[in-house]
């Protein structure tokens, strides 16, 4: 029961991970006036924000499976997520040519 209990979290904790790149991508893509900035700020700054939360989550509440390789855990919790994450943005979201801003 306990090893169902764990690989549910490490799945919930994917789909998590790739919701937080989803949104994170689509901010930067919206927020910055730069063609290829977003991309510097999404491979940027959500693997550290993902890194810190598979830390508090795996380690510090010890959630989770043991998946044998930190290599794996990268992989698996930062790489897969980030990558799915920018891919829906990419594809099944409006463009941001599309999408109005409330004028400062």
């Amino acid at each position: 029961m306990l090893a169902v209990i764990n690989y549910g979290v490490f799945l919930g904790l994917v789909c998590v991970h790739t919701i937080f790149a989803a949104v994170m991508t689509r901010f930067f893509r919206l927020r910055l006036d730069t063609q290829a900035g977003w991309i510097g700020y999404s491979l940027g700054l959500s693997p550290i924000l993902l890194f810190i939360s598979t830390l508090v989550v795996t380690g510090g509440l010890g959630l989770g499976p043991n998946l044998g390789s930190p290599l794996v855990v990268f992989a698996v919790l930062i790489g897969l997520p980030v990558a799915l994450g920018m891919t829906i943005d990419l594809l099944y979201v409006a463009q941001p040519e599309d999408v109005e801003l409330p004028q400062r």
